[in-house]
């Protein structure tokens, strides 16, 4: 039985990312993802690509526990709930890119989206997969590197199982050894320079996408990276503040909250107080 999540109090914010979260596959941290949901309440929730795994459910068989059940139900209830929600299909879930412009269930999907933060960024969302020639080399590289990766994700899942036994909270074996493999952190910056390159090209403040499953806010020379990270490794979403401030969140076991970039009006009274 899994150890009780530590209560917070709910969370109120203008927004909210979600990416990366494959359900239907075994790997899917969905306890930690309703107990978010289940306490956060926003006007708006984009979910940035990779939500259903078809490609797990295609390739290794039919795999849909009651909790993966459980998100999209609260999720659609937050939809038909005054919620605005916007479904943007990544690699995994790719099925649904061909539905661009319509709408399910108070759902609309979108292939690219473009989302204005309250103090009046223009920030574009896409999954992140169209940046992939930019980080592997030929097929043969990015064949190995999934095999290698699913391994690891492999080997996670039930060390999690065995951690969440001894009473321990969750790590991710997976992104520890991905922080210490010289290429997998080549292969982030490269991602990272390529999305910035697109978002100068599409004369947008920003971008925000997920697909790496590395959580990231930060300036690429004027540009504003934004990767909402994941719910397989790291359990990680993107909050924006009512005031526009941008904030990364881990839910695990506690709330931990990973990086802040705050609003233009905050960052102007900060710098005149200065």
């Amino acid at each position: 039985m899994m150890k009780e999540i530590t209560r917070i109090p709910p969370l109120n914010c203008r927004t909210v990312w979600l990416s990366d979260i494959h359900l239907g596959y075994r790997g899917c941290k969905a306890d930690f993802l309703l107990d978010f949901l289940r306490r956060v309440e926003c006007d708006t929730i984009y979910l940035v690509g990779d939500i259903i795994d078809v490609w797990y459910l295609t390739r290794k068989g039919f795999y849909w526990p009651q909790s993966h059940n459980n998100v999209i139900r609260t999720i659609l209830g937050k939809a038909k709930h005054n919620t605005k929600v916007i479904y943007i299909p990544g690699n995994h879930d790719e099925v649904f890119r061909e539905y661009d412009g319509l709408n399910f269930g108070n759902v609309e999907i979108h292939n690219k989206y473009i989302h204005h933060t309250a103090d009046g960024k223009k920030l574009l969302m896409m999954h992140g997969d169209e940046f992939d020639s930019a980080v592997h080399c030929n097929r043969l590289i990015s064949f190995i590197g999934d095999k290698g990766y699913d391994f690891l994700l492999y080997i996670n899942r039930y060390l999690y199982a065995f951690r969440r036994k001894m009473g321990f909270p969750y790590w991710s074996f997976a992104s520890y050894i991905k922080s210490k493999v010289k290429n997998a952190m080549d292969a982030v910056s490269k991602f990272e320079a390529a999305v910035a390159h697109e978002a100068k090209h599409a004369q947008v403040d920003g971008l925000v996408c997920g697909h790496i499953h590395h959580a990231q806010i930060k300036d690429i020379n004027g540009i504003l990276y934004c990767n909402d990270g994941d719910w397989v490794e790291n359990c990680t979403t993107m909050i924006e503040h009512h005031d526009g401030t941008l904030e990364l969140l881990r839910w695990r076991e506690n709330v931990t909250s990973l990086a802040v970039f705050p609003s233009a009006n905050k960052l102007a009274a900060e710098n005149k107080i200065a």
